[in-house]
């Protein structure tokens, strides 16, 4: 069983944006966030469904954001 919970799309922007990445864009329902230190940039649909751990382990690999500090951001 992964460590990594199934979260919204919402979800994950606001822990990126509290992780410190910033919104530099969005075209359509897909927010481009950009980190102001390293200049990694990730996007994040903003669907109705959730995102599968594949995707949420995809996006926090480009954000440069750990799975700990992921879990730590989540409060677990």
């Amino acid at each position: 069983m992964s460590i990594i919970p199934i979260i919204t799309p919402r979800q994950i922007l606001l822990l990126l944006l509290k992780a410190g990445l910033k919104i530099i864009g969005q075209k359509g329902s897909h927010i481009r966030l950009k980190h102001p230190v390293t200049g990694k940039q990730t996007t994040v649909a903003m669907h109705a469904k959730d995102l599968s751990r594949s995707l949420i382990t995809t996006i926090l690999k480009q954000a440069g954001i750990s799975i700990q500090e992921f879990l730590r951001l989540l409060g677990k």
